[in-house]
């Protein structure tokens, strides 16, 4: 039994999924996505802080090879947001750096629906 959630995608699919999800929370910190990609999105993101904590040169690379490089705007990009404003945020808390709000199910085919943002 897998310990992640298939998503209905091929592996690849799933990995570029999740890091466009994961690069966009650092980026807008408030997303709507789907229950079940909320609560993978979480597990990863709860990750990449705990890595931004550590803010060494192997915690850099490993959040490097997983958040893509988009502009966060203010000559950073989503990794030094994540290091620079995000991670420093949560020094003092040890877990759950993620809210998952049930928002209902989407109009089109029914599926729930949530709000995944940052504590």
């Amino acid at each position: 039994m897998p310990n992640y959630r298939k998503l209905n995608r091929r592996s690849d699919q799933r990995r570029a999924l999740l890091r466009d999800l994961v690069t966009h929370l650092i980026l807008h910190e408030r997303i709507e996505t789907t229950e079940t990609k909320a609560k993978e999105v979480s597990r990863i993101m709860d990750k990449m802080i705990t890595h931004g904590k550590k803010n060494t040169l192997e915690s850099r690379r490993r959040a490097a090879e997983f958040v893509r490089f988009m502009d966060a705007g203010e000559d950073k990009n989503a990794l030094q947001k994540l290091f620079e404003d995000i991670a420093p945020r949560y020094k003092d808390r040890q877990g759950g750096y993620t809210r998952i709000m049930k928002v209902g199910p989407r109009r089109g085919d029914a599926t729930e629906m949530a709000i995944i943002e940052l504590v």
